[in-house]
């Protein structure tokens, strides 16, 4: 029987005092206090840049601090380097997972500490070890033998939690840790992060939803701008009070609507089917309109934006794009005033070790200069007026992507789509992994380019309020299949979560409040 340990049983497991960091004349910490006991989830919360990924980089052991100690169960801690941190009990499951998707289950949960004899792996003990920390998860049933690469992302994230758990961890951050899964798979991970604490150990959880900080977390600290602005019992708080404490004001009207007049028909899918998804999707979308696309993860949506872009197939159906009909490439397709924004920023989103400059122009590179030349101070200046406009927190046009936080990585690609001039814009998670602050940037510039500027939308989202908010019609993908768009205003979230999960007749006939359907 595992013993249940609360956070008032002992003193702190973990504490950080007037931790303080620069990186020249940029101060990432200024003097920052953290705590989080045994048996204990504490959220640590704030915009990009306001000092999060620098204090956990100093508690992983790889960044040194200027001034300020740790302490670890009472003991000072002072790891030189990552592997001192992990041999002393702490451990980091970042956003991106760091496993090895052509090996086992079992090798990638005891990848690097394999127990062996006269160099040989011993198989036996690997698997008994790997299978224990699983089951302590509650998920003894993760096949041991299974390849990595052919688990769900949310099975995948399991793993490496075991990878911690195999090496005696005794204080777990996870970061942005549902950014890439499901809602139910969401719900199933909080389920863990509870029976871990129950087991004792400290848990800092970091993410941008606040709705789920309020519902796995017992405390909070915010940062901002390198400070500590305010924290408490998150039981005690409301959303606002957070999202107040993150950015320093008041955020009225989080998800802005002025009037949209609706024009033409500037883009149209008539029974499109790509490989292997959409199975079949139709739809139009007007000029000064935008139009959301809501589903679970896998259910075809990005697989319908890559395929109207000229990045999948198309199997069967029809595109018209204003006056051109058919399949393009996704060089064409810029070039008749369509531009997507992909959901795999540092994959394909963007050259990260190219300037801001590069990033928001090299698309679009005519006119800055004499015989298709580029002279740099003309796509600097070009690069400054969408850095301006964007409000991108950068040293200037010829900083490296790279070295940007996640929300304004993100308005650099926005302003590549700008830059172009086209008239619709394929927004696929455009807000993932960013800053409540850079959010409602991003929402107050979706709404000003559908209400002023009369471009076209298509946003797909994973993140319901987003959706209901800003989108004016809305229509969900189910297994593949785009149902019909209805009126934002006619819809809630338990109707479109149930539509995304049921399809068909079923989610059409179900009512608020009522019983699902079985």
């Amino acid at each position: 029987m595992v013993e249940v340990i609360h956070p008032s049983a002992a003193g702190p497991r973990l504490r950080m005092a007037g931790l303080r960091k620069a990186f020249g004349a940029t101060v990432a910490l200024d003097g920052v206090d953290f705590s989080v006991a045994a048996g204990e989830v504490h959220a640590l919360i704030g915009e990009n840049g306001a000092g999060k990924s620098t204090l956990m980089k100093i508690l992983a052991g790889a960044v040194r601090p200027d001034a300020g100690a740790m302490w670890l169960d009472g003991e000072p801690f002072r790891p030189r380097r990552p592997l001192d941190a992990r041999r002393g009990g702490v451990a980091m499951i970042y956003q991106e997972l760091s496993l090895a998707p052509h090996l086992s289950v079992a090798e990638n949960v005891l990848l690097g500490i394999e127990p062996c004899r006269w160099g040989v792996i011993r198989r036996a003990e690997l698997a008994a070890r790997a299978g224990r920390a699983l089951e302590q998860l509650g998920h003894g049933d993760i096949p041991l033998r299974a390849r990595l690469g052919s688990l769900s992302p949310a099975e995948q994230q399991l793993v490496e939690i075991a990878r911690a758990l195999v090496v005696d961890c005794r204080v777990l951050v996870l970061d942005e840790p549902t950014s890439s899964l499901a809602a139910g798979d969401a719900e199933r991970l909080f389920r863990v992060i509870r029976r871990l604490r129950g087991q004792g150990l400290a848990i800092v959880y970091i993410s941008h939803f606040l709705e789920e900080v309020r519902q796995v977390a017992d405390r909070f600290t915010v940062l901002r701008d390198g400070r500590v602005t305010g924290g408490g019992p998150t039981a005690d708080v409301a959303v606002e009070a957070m999202v107040e404490m993150m950015v320093g004001r008041e955020l009225n009207d989080m998800f802005p609507r002025s009037a949209r007049k609706h024009g033409a028909v500037v883009l149209e899918a008539d029974g499109l089917a790509g490989s292997p998804k959409p199975l079949s999707a139709g739809f139009t979308l007007r000029r000064g309109e935008v139009l959301g696309i809501a589903g679970l993860v896998g259910s075809g949506r990005t697989e319908l934006l890559r395929a109207l872009f000229g990045l999948a197939p198309v199997r069967a159906g029809h595109v018209k794009l204003g006056v051109y009909m058919g399949p393009a490439s996704p060089g064409r397709r810029l070039g008749q005033g369509m531009g997507l924004l992909s959901e795999d920023r540092k994959g394909e989103g963007l050259a990260a070790s190219m300037s801001v400059a590069d990033n928001a122009t090299l698309s679009r590179l005519r006119g800055f200069g004499p015989g298709g030349t580029v002279l740099p101070h003309r796509q600097q200046a070009a690069a400054r007026r969408w850095i301006d406009a964007l409000s991108i927190r950068c040293r200037g046009p010829r900083q490296r992507v790279a070295e940007l936080s996640g929300g304004n990585q993100q308005k650099v690609a926005l302003a590549r789509l700008l830059h172009n001039d086209v008239d619709v814009l394929l927004l696929d998670e455009p807000t993932r992994g960013i800053d409540v602050g850079s959010k409602a940037q991003i929402y107050r510039l979706i709404d000003e380019l559908a209400a002023r500027r009369g471009k076209a939308v298509l946003l797909v989202s994973s993140y319901l309020p987003e959706l209901l908010g800003i989108a004016d019609r809305i229509a969900v993908m189910c297994r593949g299949r785009l149902g019909p768009a209805r009126p934002a205003s006619e819809l809630d979230e338990h109707t479109v979560m149930f539509e995304a999960t049921l399809g068909g007749r079923d989610a059409a006939a179900y009512q608020p409040g009522a019983t699902p359907p079985e």
